[in-house]
């Protein structure tokens, strides 16, 4: 069964692109505009890695993540930012990569491959 990866980003354009190349590349793809939409997609979809914006509206990636270990939900999530605000990239603190938009698609990839072990 694929590895289900949960697309986080506010961005139409980068949540498409995002979904096309990973789901070309053999893994399921769940996407969500925000961190509301992610706190219920982790829920529902059981997600094995998430990749995660920082700035975004409604729920930030930072708040996002604060709630996740609240709520005790997907704490041991592997998470990896991208996000067009570099300064920020480093702001949640259990991630396992970060990456600046525009990021190297192959790069990225090699750290999901990694991280999940396919």
């Amino acid at each position: 069964m694929a590895k289900k990866i949960l697309i986080v980003d506010d961005d139409p354009e980068i949540q498409s692109y995002l979904s096309d190349f990973l789901g070309d590349n053999g893994y399921t793809t769940v996407t969500a505009a925000d961190g509301e939409q992610a706190l219920k997609a982790l829920d529902e979809e059981k997600p094995d890695l998430m990749t995660l914006d920082i700035e975004m509206p409604n729920v930030s990636g930072p708040w996002l993540n604060r709630l996740m270990e609240k709520q005790g939900k997907g704490t041991d999530l592997p998470i990896i930012v991208i996000t067009g605000h570099g300064g920020l990239k480093y702001t949640i603190p259990t991630a396992v990569a970060q990456f600046d938009k525009p990021f190297d698609r192959e790069e990225v990839l090699k750290k999901i491959k990694e991280v999940l072990g396919s």
